[in-house]
């Protein structure tokens, strides 16, 4: 009866996301979100949620089996609806969940706060655009430039640790949003490599064998559009960054990031290498960036350092303060709901973001531990409410 339950809930939720992404219009789109989030208030109280998440946790199969069903089915349903700009939404969201995934390991597990996240992204976009505005027809090199822009953020995440080891709260904020800053002006600037603010374009897709990324997938007599192709790498990508995240956060590696999380000092006195689990929490966190930055670039085509700024490393660390720091499924479900949000709000450009930014002052109000938090922030949240 749990499985039934559990995969009846899934596909409902799947059901009202493919509706609301449906409705073109903004106003309909509010007030059917009114509604959705009013419902999801009323189970809320009455405890439904809270048992939702005690039946998928004695029965996780089942919950992944539905979710797994749903995500195949999407690119479908939207191509049927004739509308593969939902796909390309879709992939974006993808890659931010990514990008909150790898800042989540710094400032979820390890409380040190970035705000230069971005230079990391900038980083992969601009290793994959570099080499192939130098080998174009070398496209299957980007499955080479993956793994090698990881490495390349992972080490800048390094050099930009090393110098801020002693650094924590503000200060360290400052730190890090000047080396955000730095990366972009460098960008900008050395136009021999990086063609200034004009960007590179034409980046190629990536192929596999004789397939290439630049064409649709045939599945009988419908056509997945092209973006469904990276839709698909991004979804085992994000898949394997969670899994990744997940084991690190439940070793010896992820206590420790706790621990310095919660008291440095005493972390220190408890036998755990500061410097070195500090200096790992910030080349891991890159190292995603980078895999981020390599797809990003692929899918749009073009980079420029406007897509670079701080305003993108401030989206970041809202999708994990929304979802919930430390919490893997939360920072997921945070980064799709601020990737599709302003989408929908388009109708509203002179105001989506002031209407973007109340609805998160809204959020922290009300559920300050996030959408979908991690059992210790929840406890920590109630032990302080308890005080």
């Amino acid at each position: 009866m749990d499985v039934i339950y559990t995969i009846l809930l899934v596909f409902c939720g799947f059901a009202i996301i493919v509706i609301g992404l449906s409705l073109q219009h903004v106003g309909p789109f509010l007030v059917f979100l009114a509604f959705v989030t009013a419902g999801a208030i009323f189970l809320s109280r009455l405890g439904w949620l809270r048992n939702f998440r005690q039946i998928t946790n004695r029965n996780p199969r089942s919950l992944y089996f539905a979710l797994a069903l749903c995500i195949v089915a999407y690119p479908f349903i939207f191509t049927l609806l004739k509308s593969a700009y939902w796909i390309h939404v879709a992939a974006i969201a993808g890659i931010y969940a990514c990008l909150a995934l790898g800042l989540n390991i710094t400032v979820g597990f390890a409380g040190l706060l970035d705000l230069g996240y971005v230079a990391f992204y900038a980083i992969g976009a601009y290793s994959s655009a570099i080499f192939f505005r130098h080998y174009p027809d070398a496209r299957w090199m980007f499955w080479v430039i993956l793994p090698a822009a990881a490495l390349l953020a992972g080490i800048f995440g390094l050099l930009l640790g090393s110098p801020t080891l002693r650094l924590r709260g503000d200060y360290l904020a400052i730190v890090t949003l000047g080396f955000g800053q730095i990366v972009r002006i460098i960008a900008t600037n050395w136009e021999s490599v990086t063609n200034g603010p004009k960007g590179i374009a034409d980046i190629p897709g990536p192929t596999i064998g004789r397939y290439s990324f630049e064409t649709g997938i045939p599945v009988g007599s419908l056509v997945l559009p092209r973006v469904a192709n990276y839709y698909f790498l991004i979804v085992l990508l994000a898949l394997g960054i969670g899994v990744a995240a997940n084991r690190l956060n439940h070793s010896r590696i992820g206590r420790a990031w706790i621990a310095i999380r919660e008291d440095e000092l005493a972390a220190s006195c408890s036998g755990v290498n500061v410097t070195a689990i500090k200096l790992l929490a910030f080349a891991i966190g890159a190292s995603f960036a980078g895999i981020a930055g390599v797809v990003y670039s692929s899918l749009i085509g073009f980079v420029d350092p406007m897509s670079f700024t701080f305003m993108e490393s401030a989206m970041i660390v809202c999708m994990v303060v929304l979802g919930g720091m430390g919490s893997i499924p939360g920072v997921i479900v945070g980064a799709i709901v601020l990737a599709i949000l302003p989408e929908k709000l388009r109708e509203f450009e002179q105001i989506r973001m002031l209407l973007f930014g109340a609805a998160l002052i809204a959020m922290m109000a009300f559920r300050p531990e996030g959408l979908i938090p991690s059992k210790r922030r929840e406890q920590e949240l109630l032990e302080t409410t308890d005080e």
